[in-house]
C-alpha cells in the first residue's frame, strides 16, 4: 500500500511546502480521515485525542478553501469562525493557523477577553478570513457590531466538552443563534460526553464520525502511577522527588489559585526556577509564563486546570499531578501534555486520602487500576484506600501490621 502523504490527501503544493519546512512529513491518523471530508465540505465530529494533531486536521483544510474560494471577505466580517474554551488553547490554535498559512494572501486574528477590546475591532474592521476566539469575548464582539456573521462558511468548535464543562452553554447557545443555518460546522475534542452528544444532534448536518481512540482514554506512550501521601506532606514529597529524580522540566497541576502560588513561593525560595498559569493572572503573564517554561528559562510550570488543555510544549517529560482534578476527564486532559506524537512522559499523582473517591472516579474512566509505588520517609499515615477500574473504593483500609519485633525495640 502506497505511503499516504499530505499531496494525496488533495492539499495544495505551498501547503504541503510549508508542511515540509515544518517537519510534517506523513499525515496523522486524524488528519488522515478529517482533511478529505473538511476539503469535501462536509460537516465532521471527531474525537481525538490531545498530540494527535487535530489542530492540522481542521487548519489545513480550511485555508485551503479559504485560498481557492472567494468571495473577499467584507468589513467586520468573518469566513472561518473557530471556537475555543480557554485563552491559552486560542492563542495555540491561531499559531498554528499563522504556521501553515504563512505566505498565503489571507488575514487572521485571535479574541480572547482579559486584554483590551479595541485591537480586536480595529483588527475586525477590514474583516477576517479565520478568527479564533473564546464564546464570551466573541459576544462581546458581536453586541458591539464589531463582528458580523453573514459570510461565515465554517464554524469550527474545538474542545467543544471542555467549553460545557466550564459553564458556556448559554455563551454557546447565543453565538449558535447569531449564526447563518447553511454553514459548515467541525465539532473536535479528545472527549465525547453524553451532553457533547446531544449538541452534535442539533448543530450538525450528516456529520462524518471519526473516533480515533477508544472514549475516555489515556496515551498508551505515558507510563502512570500513584504515589499516596498524607496531604501536609505533599510539597516536601514533590522537592523530594524533584531532587531524588533530577527532574528536568515538570508541568504540575495544582487544584486551586492559592495552592498554584504557594507551591511556587516555596520552590524560589528554595532557588527552583518555577512560574504559575492561573485564572487570576492576566493573559500577557501567563504567556510569558509559558515562552520562559518552553525556553528553558524556569524548570517548573505550575498552574491550574485552566491549563491542561492549549499548552503545546514538544518533548514534555513530566507531568505531576499535585493534586487530583475534581473532574475525571480533566485527568486525560492533563496528562495528555506529556508522550506526544509518540514520545515517551511520565505522569506522577501526589495522592492523599481524602481523593480517594477522585482517583476512582479517575480509574473507572480510563478503565485502569493506576499502579501505587510507596516512597521511602513519606508512606501515609493515613491511608488511602484501595480503588480500582470498576470505580469501588475499599471501606475500611487495613492498617499496616506491626511486627511484635518492632514493638520490643
Amino acid at each position: 500500500m502506497p505511503t499516504m502523504t499530505f499531496t494525496t490527501l488533495g492539499l495544495i503544493d505551498q501547503l504541503c511546502r510549508t508542511l515540509d519546512e515544518l517537519g510534517y512529513q506523513t499525515p496523522t491518523p486524524v488528519q488522515t480521515q478529517a482533511i478529505p471530508a473538511v476539503l469535501a465540505g462536509r460537516d465532521l465530529m471527531a474525537a481525538a485525542q490531545t498530540g494527535t494533531g487535530k489542530t492540522a486536521g481542521f487548519a489545513l483544510p480550511l485555508l485551503q478553501r479559504l485560498t481557492m474560494e472567494g468571495p473577499q471577505v467584507g468589513a467586520n466580517s468573518v469566513r472561518v469562525l473557530v471556537l475555543t474554551p480557554t485563552r491559552e488553547l486560542a492563542e495555540q490554535v491561531h499559531e498554528s493557523f499563522c504556521e501553515y498559512g504563512a505566505g498565503l494572501p489571507l488575514r487572521t486574528h485571535v479574541a480572547y477577553g482579559g486584554v483590551s477590546i479595541n485591537p480586536q475591532m480595529m483588527k475586525l474592521r477590514k474583516g477576517l478570513d479565520v478568527l479564533v476566539a473564546t464564546p464570551g469575548r466573541l459576544l462581546d464582539l458581536y453586541r458591539q457590531n464589531a463582528v458580523k456573521f453573514d459570510q461565515l462558511q465554517t464554524l469550527v468548535l474545538d474542545e467543544a466538552d471542555r467549553m460545557l464543562d466550564l459553564g458556556f452553554s448559554q455563551e454557546l447557545n447565543a453565538v449558535f443563534a447569531a449564526l447563518p443555518k447553511k454553514r459548515q460546522t467541525l465539532l473536535f475534542s479528545a472527549t465525547f460526553s453524553d451532553p457533547i452528544r446531544a449538541l452534535a444532534a442539533v448543530l450538525l448536518m450528516n456529520p462524518l464520525s471519526i473516533e480515533i481512540s477508544p472514549r475516555n482514554t489515556t496515551v498508551k506512550s505515558v507510563k502512570q502511577w500513584v504515589i499516596p501521601v498524607d496531604k501536609k506532606r505533599k510539597p516536601e514529597l514533590f522537592c523530594h522527588l524533584l531532587k531524588k529524580r533530577r527532574w528536568g522540566q515538570v508541568l504540575v497541576f495544582v487544584k486551586t489559585r492559592k495552592g498554584v502560588d504557594q507551591l511556587v513561593d516555596l520552590l524560589l525560595s528554595l532557588g527552583i526556577r518555577a512560574d504559575a498559569i492561573h485564572g487570576d493572572k492576566p493573559q500577557p503573564a501567563r504567556l510569558r509564563a509559558l515562552d520562559r517554561f518552553k525556553s528553558g528559562e524556569v524548570n517548573i510550570l505550575v498552574a491550574t486546570d485552566v491549563a491542561a488543555r492549549g499548552l503545546d510544549i514538544d518533548d514534555l517529560p513530566q507531568v505531576v499531578n499535585f493534586d487530583l482534578p475534581i473532574v475525571a476527564e480533566d485527568y486525560i486532559h492533563r496528562i495528555g501534555r506529556t508522550g506526544r506524537a509518540g514520545a515517551k512522559g511520565e505522569a506522577i499523582s501526589l495522592v492523599c486520602a481524602d481523593e480517594v473517591d477522585l482517583l476512582a472516579a479517575i480509574e473507572m474512566l480510563t478503565k485502569q487500576t493506576l499502579p501505587r509505588i510507596e516512597e521511602p520517609g513519606f508512606e501515609a499515615e493515613h491511608r488511602v484506600p484501595l480503588t480500582n477500574a470498576a470505580g469501588q473504593v475499599q471501606k475500611k483500609p487495613k492498617k499496616p501490621k506491626k511486627s511484635k519485633w518492632t514493638k520490643a525495640a
